[in-house]
């Protein structure tokens, strides 16, 4: 409870230009634990979803039967599950088409998977250039409220006809509250923000290796239908 009623006392006392950083950080501070646990869950119920999706996938069944399955949760899609859904839809659309070569049907679906994957990357990059701002520039913001804390702090004292440490030790801890107060800014925001980088790099190559996989697996439809076709003939 002291620690509590001496800080409150140290922004109180200090000067306008400190008391702005501080309340600048302690801004910054709160931006950055709300999308901190905002990301947390984000990443999680990506990650989720996306092993949930791998297992129906790899599970055997129907293609067509997943998109069918799949479709009604349209607005809801995120993850590996919109890639799928974006790169068969546009397989679907060319499949239908006669005189489409298994190429060009591979080059659009590829094309319309990328698309979907920039989509979803957006989606988990969201407000992490806020926690790498936080993270880079707080201690900046604290130093500057302390070095402008300490010079006012001097300049009290140079006009003292006696000067003593007791003096001038309250605007100097006054001053370094500033610096504290960065720190614990931007700490959290660094760890957090490379945590969650690595995170979503992991998702990404999850997404391009499936897109490999899943690629392949629709030129050998496409080469099947174009077989077929040509039988017919």
């Amino acid at each position: 409870m002291n620690i509590d009623s001496s800080l409150w006392a140290y922004f109180i006392n200090a000067g306008f230009v400190v008391k702005l950083v501080l309340l600048v950080l302690i801004g910054a501070s709160i931006a950055s634990w709300t999308y901190i646990l905002q990301r947390s869950l984000y990443i999680k119920e990506v990650r989720n979803s996306t092993k949930q999706f791998e297992n129906t996938f790899w599970s055997g069944g129907d293609l067509s039967a997943l998109y069918a399955a799949n479709q009604h949760q349209q607005s809801g899609m995120q993850g590996m599950q919109a890639i799928f859904m974006a790169g068969f839809k546009e397989f679907l659309r060319l499949h239908k088409q006669a005189f489409v070569t298994a190429e060009e049907m591979m080059d659009s679906a590829r094309r319309a998977m990328r698309v979907a994957q920039m989509r979803e990357q957006d989606k988990l990059e969201l407000h992490l250039p806020l926690l790498a701002t936080v993270g880079s520039t707080s201690p900046y913001i604290g130093l500057f409220g302390t070095v402008w804390g300490i010079m006012l702090a001097f300049r009290a004292l140079a006009h003292a006809q006696q000067a003593t440490i007791t003096m001038v030790a309250p605007g100097i801890a006054e001053a370094l509250i500033a610096t504290a107060m960065g720190l614990f800014a931007a700490i959290p925001a660094v760890i957090a923000y490379n945590r969650y980088a690595t995170e979503i790099g992991r998702l990404l190559n999850r997404f391009d290796a499936f897109q490999d996989e899943f690629a392949n697996i629709l030129f050998r439809q496409a080469q099947q239908k174009i077989g077929e076709v040509e039988t017919m003939r």
